[in-house]
């Protein structure tokens, strides 16, 4: 698996790229994990009921494919995107979830922070707030998109939506659970877990 490091990027652009990846490649074709951060924007998921957005202020919204509702990225997230053909991997696409899901836990459980992932809501929760939100498309059996994992960041735009459709959710992020860690070192500890659960099987 090749891991790019995308730096700051606009979110539409990725997914161009990111669909036309996917679109062209074959058995032979390299999986990808692509580590970013995204200018700020809401992202809309393919079922997404406006109704969630409830205030855009001057952050755009832009509709995308994959699953779930509405969503924030901003500077301070660290978003991971995966691009794996599922079939050569023998993985289904609710175990790539969970595979995002346990590489959050795992982290947090790195400095003594219990996280559970929920059936009801995917993403990664400290408590009752949520730190990670996911979601997947699946297409000519690979995937794309991923995670985003909430480092140090501007909170105050997941109070202008239902986050991932639940009025009232509390977003936290890292740094408001007492951990500073800069955006490189979360890169690292991400690809250091997600590789522990792809290689797990």
């Amino acid at each position: 698996m090749k891991v790019e490091d995308l730096g700051l990027r606009a979110y539409q652009q990725v997914v161009d790229d990111m669909q036309a990846y996917t679109q062209q490649r074959d058995d032979t074709s390299e999986d990808k994990l692509w580590l970013l951060e995204h200018e700020p924007v809401f992202t809309q998921g393919l079922n997404g009921d406006p109704s969630h957005i409830l205030n855009a202020s001057d952050i755009p919204v832009v509709n995308t494919d994959r699953g779930g509702q509405v969503t924030y990225h901003g500077p301070g997230q660290l978003v991971a995107y995966t691009l794996i053909d599922l079939r050569r991997a023998k993985v289904g696409v609710r175990e790539m979830v969970s595979r995002l899901e346990q590489t959050v836990i795992g982290i947090l459980a790195e400095f003594d922070i219990a996280a559970k992932a929920r059936k009801d809501a995917p993403g990664v929760y400290v408590n009752e707030s949520k730190i990670a939100s996911l979601g997947l498309r699946v297409k000519r059996g690979a995937c794309y998109h991923g995670v985003s994992f909430n480092i140090d960041m501007d909170l105050t735009p997941f109070s202008y939506i239902n986050p991932c459709g639940y009025a009232g959710m509390e977003v936290i992020d890292l740094k408001s659970l007492g951990v500073n860690l800069s955006m490189a070192e979360a890169k690292q500890r991400f690809v250091n877990a997600f590789m522990q659960q792809m290689l797990a099987g």
